[in-house]
């Protein structure tokens, strides 16, 4: 059970991270607690957001691949990395409106997007929310809706006490403090897009899915797919929650810079 929840956990640790340094680096004040985010790179505004118990970490091995057509935006989401713990419930709408927010600060008036899992779930918050703010997205393995209440082993075995089985938390969280408020805020993650809501979004959406990802209901991806007025469906066989990674990174490169690219 273990392994299982390690596949759909929102981590595979094979990639290592690369030394960079950004042009801009900030933690800022944004709806009463602080984001930490940092920028790389120049042309348009590319943000990628990670996901659950991850950091912005998780992408840098990814900048190098986009910076030099996109001004690229890697974001601690709230409750991660260097931002400031969860204080309130976990609310995935709480979330994008604190990413808009950071948006905002930024004068950012369109952004492309590339969202992980939790990630991928806050940016279709994030495009109900503000409609016309995000031009194109990718979400991998995330359709907007999802509740922890599906997967009761998941529940069982992600907690505080059991943190040592999960070696990554360390490596992108740095005390007990962060990582038990992450834990304890995974039984509240519960999201849910309606169709209505659904037929609403204007971005043009890439959904990528593993065909082994264990946490995703294919009958719910049908179901976006099908009233997302602008989307693709892209399923990888032999894949599991992490698409993006490791043998397939090449693969999501390419596809993922001829989607952004895309004239519109």
């Amino acid at each position: 059970m273990k392994n299982k929840l390690v596949l759909f956990a929102f981590i595979l640790m094979s990639t290592t991270l690369l030394s960079q340094t950004p042009k801009k680096s900030e933690l800022v004040s944004i709806n009463g607690k602080k984001i930490h985010y940092e920028v790389y790179g120049k042309g348009k505004p590319l943000l990628l957001l990670h996901g659950y118990t991850l950091s912005s970490k998780h992408w840098l091995p990814y900048v190098k691949d986009f910076d030099q057509e996109y001004e690229v935006y890697v974001i601690d989401l709230t409750g991660h990395g260097k931002s400031d713990p969860f204080n309130e419930t976990l609310s995935i709408k709480s979330v994008a409106k604190d990413l808009n927010a950071l948006i905002e600060y930024l004068k950012l008036d369109r952004i492309k997007a590339i969202g992980f899992s939790f990630g991928g779930d806050v940016l279709y918050q994030l495009a109900l929310l503000k409609p016309n703010l995000i031009e194109s997205m990718i979400t991998i393995g995330a359709v907007g809706t999802w509740s922890v209440e599906d997967f009761p082993e998941y529940k069982k075995a992600f907690t505080f006490e059991k943190r040592g089985d999960f070696s990554w938390l360390k490596d992108y969280h740095k005390t007990d403090e962060r990582i038990k408020a992450l834990m304890e805020q995974f039984t509240n993650y519960i999201v849910k897009v309606s169709t209505a809501e659904l037929q609403s979004i204007k971005p043009e959406v890439l959904i990528m899915i593993g065909d082994d990802d264990e946490g995703m209901d294919f009958t719910e991806i049908a179901r976006v797919k099908k009233n997302v007025p602008n989307s693709d469906l892209w399923i990888l066989p032999n894949v599991s929650h992490g698409a993006h990674e490791g043998e397939t990174k090449g693969e999501f490169i390419l596809k993922a810079k001829a989607f952004l690219n895309k004239k519109r």
